[in-house]
């Protein structure tokens, strides 16, 4: 065991730790940060995201001991960091995946929105395809694809104050009403 100290939402943690234990573990099983979800445990569902610097780190392949010294930020850090960084409510990623029905299960949520917000800290108006390939580590169960891709759209939209996308069941089906929607 060794004793890690970690920055985790903000907060600067220590926690003693087998050598082997990955973040996933120790943000679970010993900080109680079960939104982070344990899913495949080798690296191909992304339900174990988290930001590490900022970046969408798979928390399943990276031992804990490599996060010292780094900020680690788990679904549970999304809505204080956006209110530290002066805004209000919830992250606009987190809002907009509730109102698009994008959270299903729920399972692939956290490492969802983390990727996402990720990719809008970085490029804060990317296309339908940079938005694809950036969540294309992230598997859904639930194959909620296009809802998910439509709250990421919609964040983006209100951001930049633009028009935001029509739901895709009404894009096969002209006759609907822009009022009715």
């Amino acid at each position: 065991m060794r004793v890690l100290t970690l920055d985790v939402n903000g907060d600067r943690l220590e926690t003693a730790a087998p050598d082997h234990w990955t973040l996933l573990e120790v943000l679970r099983y010993k900080l109680g940060l079960t939104g982070s979800k344990q899913g495949c445990d080798k690296g191909d569902c992304g339900a174990c995201t988290v930001l590490v610097d900022g970046k969408p780190v798979l928390a399943c392949l990276t031992l804990a001991a490599e996060a010292v010294g780094s900020k680690v930020t788990t679904i549970e850090g999304l809505r204080p960091a956006h209110l530290e960084g002066g805004g209000t409510g919830v992250d606009p990623v987190q809002d907009a995946f509730d109102r698009c029905g994008a959270l299903q299960c729920g399972f692939c949520q956290p490492g969802m929105m983390l990727t996402a917000r990720a990719l809008l800290n970085e490029n804060p108006n990317p296309d339908r395809t940079e938005i694809q390939k950036a969540l294309s580590g992230n598997l859904c169960r639930c194959t909620g694809y296009t809802q998910i891709l439509e709250a990421v759209e919609t964040a983006i939209a209100e951001s930049t104050e633009s028009e935001p996308p029509r739901p895709a069941w009404t894009q096969d089906h002209p006759h609907v009403r822009e009022d009715a929607l």
